[in-house]
């Protein structure tokens, strides 16, 4: 339990980092990052399962013990998508 207190801080550091990451994201691309949104969504689950491990309402030990949790789809905000980038066709490509 004690690692798992260490593991907490931790993951609350990164998960400030990813809630000023996404802000930063959001004001520049006009929506937030669809990476990040799952990233913080299975770090917020894997926070939960810390805490409920930690005041003894569940046995079941958190990652690496288990899974990593599974990002749920977003309820909020659409997020940015980047299209994939395009490939050229062979007649399309420069002439040496």
């Amino acid at each position: 339990m004690l690692v798992f207190l260490v593991v907490w801080q931790l993951a609350e550091i990164v998960l400030a980092g990813v809630v000023l990451l996404q802000l930063g994201y959001r004001l520049f691309y006009g929506a937030p990052s669809a990476s990040l949104m799952s990233f913080g969504d299975s770090l917020s689950q894997f926070l939960a399962h810390i805490g409920r491990f930690g005041t003894f309402h569940t046995d079941q030990k958190p990652w690496p013990f288990a899974d990593w949790p599974t990002p749920r789809a977003p309820q909020g905000e659409a997020p940015h998508e980047v299209p994939p980038a395009a490939h050229p066709v062979r007649d399309e490509e420069p002439k040496l």
